[in-house]
């Protein structure tokens, strides 16, 4: 019997752990340890932060989910790898920290034979002084809709200015990203379009001043160097695509923007440039950066060797060429990227999602006249995370069934397309959605003019697509919750 030990329960640990649930039959284990007992469909999170949604809506428990299909799931946080074993564990094993089933606070070692670390991001809010509490939480100032709760909260806080905006007030509302390195800049431009939608809606969005604020060189990179979109026979950008919707809605924006310091009512920033500035606002939801879940690694005499596992940032290293980054923007290739998610020292260790370590940026990295890096991070969420974690569930099961004595299964992000709905306001006739494919995720201009597929790669905004992005709300909850047909749903 082998056993297969999942770190984290997002879209990527989820997918892998069901699908290797589905694979391996009874006489495998599949352990899912993560610090969360309820799965939260997270890009719903910006309808719950308008009011669109409830919580409710959007998480359902795990126990009873894995329970019914045999997956053993512990309500912990994983602290640390011992790939080698050690004095008292002849197999790798993983130190965790209940966080919940009654046993809070406990630790327990649990061996394994095939790890995946799909943990996620750590929400690096104090990256930002202001924009978290000093204690790795979202700070007094601002709100975020990175977590159901955050996004109730974000809720309450904008339900109460409306009211006030109704009595009069005019209001300054900022939304973006909170720091120069943030990676989640589609999270910013649903919510800012979702707000202003509800602001129409409560008949207040006159009194509104609404500003966009972006790590981004121009609207529309979204950190993957921005995309062009063959339309009507002509070949149009991005940014020109962005420009013309944050213009029809007259949302004003703020590019190449690094989030230095929020206070009370304000934020400073500093410019590409060099030049500082300052924002005033009344409602603000700025995206903080993101991190590794900050686990160590010991080896088999318990030495600290987290800097072979990690970078320094807390993401695990797979198999892509990391001598890349050295090499310049100009010599980057798609070959850079990991094609398996095995870590090259342990290949019983797979990285999936936002866990494994970039090679380095897509959209070409800057920084200010002060040294101050200002560029978005690569995204590794959604549809590249699920497609991740179910070909290195594959891989893991092909291996422990004996089939090969290597990964068997790839998903390059320089090799496969995604798709994403992007909410522009919630209503069943009047909400809108901008609905985007892009082939391949890393640009490729050595085969393709623009980087990418232009017959694979293209956007269009309507009512249409709002009823996409809702059906594939209640069809994304039912695959995670493993209902009949759930692997018939794509990832």
């Amino acid at each position: 019997m082998a056993r297969l030990v999942i770190l984290g329960a997002g879209v990527a640990g989820h997918t892998a752990a069901s699908f290797a649930r589905k694979w391996l039959g009874s006489e495998h284990e599949v352990v899912v340890v993560t610090p969360n007992s309820q799965w939260n469909w997270i890009p719903s999170n910006i309808w719950v932060g308008v009011g669109g949604m409830t919580k409710e809506d959007v998480v359902f428990s795990l126990a009873p989910v894995y329970e019914k299909v045999g997956i053993d799931y512990r309500q912990a946080l994983a602290l640390s790898i011992h790939p080698e074993g050690n004095a008292n564990h002849k197999k790798p094993f993983v130190t965790v920290k209940y966080t919940g089933q009654g046993k809070e606070g406990q630790q327990e070692e649990i061996e394994y034979d095939y790890l995946i670390n799909a943990t996620g991001p750590k929400l690096n809010f104090d990256a930002t002084p202001g924009l978290g509490d000093g204690n790795g939480h979202v700070g007094e100032h601002t709100v975020s809709v990175c977590t159901a709760d955050h996004a109730v909260h974000a809720n309450l806080e904008l339900r109460a200015l409306i009211e006030e905006m109704k009595k009069g007030k005019e209001a300054k509302i900022l939304i973006g990203t909170g720091h120069g390195m943030c990676t989640c800049q589609g999270a910013a431009f649903e919510y800012i379009f979702n707000v202003e939608h509800a602001l129409k809606e409560e008949g207040v969005r006159d009194k509104a001043t609404i500003t966009y604020i972006s790590n981004e060189y121009e609207l529309g990179d979204f950190g993957v160097g921005g995309m062009h979109i063959k339309a009507g026979g002509y070949v149009t950008s991005g940014k020109v695509f962005a420009e013309s919707l944050y213009t029809e809605r007259s949302v004003k924006w703020i590019t190449r923007a690094h989030v230095n310091k929020v206070e009370k009512g304000k934020v400073h920033y500093e410019k590409l440039d060099g030049s500082m500035h300052e924002e005033e606002f009344d409602f603000a939801m700025l995206i903080p950066p993101f991190a590794g879940a900050g686990m160590k690694a010991y080896d088999k005499d318990d030495n600290d060797m987290t800097d072979k596992l990690f970078n320094p940032a807390g993401f695990m290293f797979v198999d892509a060429d990391y001598e890349s980054g050295a090499r310049g923007f100009e010599n980057w290739s798609p070959n850079d990227w990991p094609k398996t998610c095995q870590n090259p020292d342990y290949p019983n260790i797979f990285a999936a999602g936002i866990a494994f370590a970039p090679p380095h940026f897509i959209s070409k990295p800057m920084s200010s006249p002060n040294g101050t890096p200002i560029n978005p991070t690569p995204p590794r969420t959604g549809m590249p995370s699920a497609m991740m974690g179910k070909a290195v569930a594959n891989s893991i099961c092909d291996m422990i069934q004996g089939i090969s004595d290597k990964p068997t299964h790839t998903a390059s992000m320089a090799e496969m397309g995604a798709a994403c709905v992007a909410s522009a306001g919630k209503g069943l006739f009047n909400g809108t959605a901008v609905a985007m494919t892009m082939y391949p995720i890393i640009p490729d201009y050595d085969k393709y003019e623009y980087g990418r597929d232009l017959n694979g790669t293209f956007g269009m905004i309507g009512l249409s697509g709002h009823w996409v992005k809702h059906l594939l709300h209640h069809a994304f909850i039912w695959k995670a919750k493993l209902k009949p047909g759930w692997t018939l749903i794509p990832e």
